[in-house]
This record gives structure tokens, C-alpha cells and sequence, in this order.
């Protein structure tokens, strides 16, 4: 296993789900962890920030679950601080916040497409923005965006989730070049298949049958692996879970 031990990891959208899987990886490799989402308390979902910091520092790992509203930079900022003011630094981002609409361009609703805009896109180049200079003056580190699968399917049509998901793909591959410098990775990560989430559920994903569906703890490992780069390694690429660091150049 990659050891990130010594290393200070910020996971945005970790209240459940993928987000929480990775946050518990990172964790179990060695990372301290930022556990940030809007989730304080339980609601229609299940799954809060403090559950899974107190799963992780229950495991002996350590964590602090910090709230963070994605679509607000006063949030953002001030959940960065609180990171670094705890644990000295950030050498880590995983970029994980996300909302789901699945439906026709036709019929989607203006607010559910700009939610997924707001969640899905901005809410990335805010947390992005927030960490890059703590990277950077650790003499480098990692960021990572989880995407979709559903980028690659146009033959399926198009929805706002993967259009947002396509934004964030080109606005990482292209700002690996301008981080390279500063011996900074970033890629993309999406499921090979389909992650049954909560939100996924609830979202009235469908049915999937049982041969495409994949655990959230296959994009931890992958999670962890890509965390283990700088601007050395593997960087510019969109990844896929069951195949990490298998793409050594950018699409």
C-alpha cells in the first residue's frame, strides 16, 4: 500500500459515499484527514462529516470533520483554515462534491442545472483555488477531482451532471500543465462501473445490474495510489478505478 504517512489530506463531499470511502483510505494509508462536507447532522441521507472522523480516529487514524459548503467561498476558505490550523498544512485534495440529475435536456429545470454547475464545477475550482497555494508551499503535492464514466457516453445523450463532470475534466488536465512547476499532480478519477451511493439512490439512479456495479472502496484504493503523486509522477490524465495510474499522458 502507498504510505501517505506524514501527509495532510482535504476531502471535499465526505459525509457518505465515495468521499467517505476515500477520506477513510486516505486515512488507513497514513494521511491526516480533512473530512469536509455540508452534512453536520443527519437528514433524508445518512452519513455526517463527524461520523466518519470518529470512524477514523476510532481505526486509530487521525481526522477532524470540518463543515463546507462547496458553492461558497467564504466556506471553503474558512474550512481550509481550520485544516491547516489543525494539522499545519495540506499536501492532498480530493475534489469529491457532487449533486445528480440524470434527466433530458428538455425537461430539466434551470436550478437543477445550475445546481449541478454550482456543485459539480465552481464548487471544484473553489476548493482547488483554496488548497493549490498550501500545496505549494509544501514543496508540492496531489489534487484530485472524482468525474464519471458518463463523460465518455455520447451516444447516450447528454445531461447536466455530465456535462458539469466534462468541465471539471478539461479544467484539470489543463491546470496540470500550469501546476507541473510546482511539482504538483492533478488528475481526474471516476468509477470503472457504477457506484451505488446514497445519492445515486436516492437520485433514482435505476437499476443497475450486479456486473456493473463497483464498491466505493475500489475508488479509495485508486484514491490513494493517485494521492502518492507529485508533479514527478503521473499527472494531466483522467483515470479510471480498476486501472489507476495505467493513463501516463493527458487525453
Amino acid at each position: 500500500m502507498t504510505s501517505l504517512t506524514g501527509k495532510v489530506a482535504f476531502v471535499a463531499g465526505a459525509s457518505r459515499g465515495i468521499g467517505a470511502a476515500v477520506a477513510e483510505g486516505l486515512a488507513r494509508a497514513g494521511a491526516a484527514v480533512a473530512v469536509a462536507a455540508r452534512t453536520e447532522h443527519e437528514n433524508r441521507l445518512p452519513g455526517t462529516i463527524h461520523a466518519v472522523a470518529e470512524r477514523i480516529t476510532a481505526a486509530g487514524g487521525r481526522a477532524i470533520a470540518v463543515p463546507c459548503d462547496v458553492t461558497d467561498e467564504g466556506s471553503v476558505e474558512t474550512a481550509v483554515a481550520a485544516t491547516v490550523a489543525e494539522f499545519g498544512g495540506i499536501d492532498i485534495l480530493v475534489a469529491n462534491a457532487g449533486v445528480l440529475w440524470l434527466g433530458p435536456i428538455e425537461s430539466t429545470p434551470l436550478k437543477r442545472w445550475q445546481l449541478c454547475l454550482d456543485v459539480n464545477l465552481t464548487g471544484v475550482f473553489l476548493v482547488t483555488k483554496a488548497v493549490v497555494p498550501h500545496l505549494r508551499s509544501r514543496g508540492g503535492g496531489s489534487l484530485i477531482a472524482v468525474t464519471t464514466t458518463g463523460v465518455d457516453m455520447i451516444d447516450r445523450g447528454s445531461n447536466a451532471y455530465w456535462v458539469s463532470k466534462a468541465a471539471v475534466e478539461r479544467l484539470y488536465v489543463g491546470l496540470a500543465a500550469d501546476l507541473q512547476a510546482d511539482n504538483i499532480a492533478v488528475n481526474c478519477l471516476s468509477p470503472t462501473r457504477v457506484v451505488l451511493t446514497e445519492g445515486w439512490q436516492a437520485a433514482g439512479g435505476g437499476d443497475i445490474p450486479p456486473d456493473m456495479v463497483e464498491p466505493p472502496e475500489t475508488m479509495a484504493a485508486a484514491a490513494v495510489l493517485l494521492a502518492g503523486q507529485d508533479g514527478t509522477g503521473i499527472t494531466g490524465t483522467v483515470q479510471r478505478s480498476d486501472n489507476p495510474l495505467a493513463q501516463r499522458q493527458s487525453r
